[in-house]
């Protein structure tokens, strides 16, 4: 199947990483690669003595500036599996997404988590922030600035077994059909205070991954969920971190918190984000 992958772009360093990381991830994918940017004018583009050719040659600059970054990734990166089409629109990024999400059918969105203005105590920007919250079409995958790529052999995927999932788990099991990843299933409590729901819930999960290499794994809950699912991440060499977006998910918890004093206390891995069905 031909895949349909959306990266949103200021031209930073981070959206670059974002590049870079997605195109390497899908190599061996066949895939339309939509590089957009959503441009419009400054407050401080707007002042009285600003002229309306001034604002055109800057639109016109970031229209230009979206190609050269297209043919840019075209020499970088050049493979057969990968055709790339630029879309260049004035509206917010959250409605520029949207509507590039149902036009061109798009399975993912990748970006980075950090924008131009990015400040080392800041983990998510806040154009990422938003659209993790507010994106509800297509899973994301948030990828931290700088990050080397390397094979996902092993994913994890934290869960409290409260929920039971179905399709929406199809995301995480197409990405671990790329490399024939591992699964590592993480509850952040003790095995034996799972509920009756948690134990059916469980169950069927392990039905629905059974064609999948997979494990179930159960971490101490004496730490704060962030920090044991990074002790999770360390331990067991986690290459992406998938999470369900759901109200009161562990990753609206982590958007929700946008100083991190501890910043190694946080995931420094890319980010698998589906959008709950239900």
């Amino acid at each position: 199947m031909k895949l349909s992958i959306l990266i949103p772009t200021d031209f930073s360093e981070n959206a670059w990483s974002a590049i870079a990381y997605t195109l390497k991830l899908y190599s061996n994918q066949s895939c339309t690669i939509y590089f957009l940017h959503a441009w419009s004018v400054t407050p401080s583009d707007t002042r009285t003595y600003i002229t309306s050719n001034y604002i055109d040659r800057l639109k016109e600059d970031a229209e230009k500036q979206l190609v050269g970054l297209k043919n840019k990734v075209k020499s970088t990166f050049e493979n057969p599996n990968h055709i790339f089409q630029t879309i260049f629109s004035t509206k917010k990024l959250q409605d520029a997404i949207d509507i590039a999400i149902k036009k061109h059918d798009i399975n993912l969105i990748s970006m980075g988590t950090k924008g131009a203005t990015k400040s080392i105590k800041i983990f998510f920007g806040s154009n990422t922030v938003n659209i993790i919250k507010k994106t509800k079409l297509c899973p994301m995958l948030v990828v931290p600035d700088k990050f080397e790529f390397t094979e996902p052999k092993q994913v994890a995927f934290p869960t409290d077994f409260n929920r039971f999932y179905g399709d929406e788990l199809q995301p995480l099991k197409d990405i671990t059909k790329l490399y024939n990843s591992k699964i590592r299933v993480v509850h952040i409590c003790k095995e034996e205070n799972l509920t009756e729901a948690q134990n059916y819930n469980l169950a069927m999960l392990k039905t629905y991954l059974e064609d999948y290499p997979h494990s179930f794994h159960w971490q101490s809950n004496d730490a704060k969920k962030t920090e044991g699912i990074n002790d999770f991440i360390q331990k067991h060499d986690i290459n992406i971190l998938a999470l369900i977006n759901y109200e009161h998910s562990f990753i609206e918890n982590l958007v929700n918190e946008p100083i991190i004093k501890k910043i190694g206390s946080y995931p420094t891995i890319p980010l698998l984000i589906i959008p709950c069905l239900r």
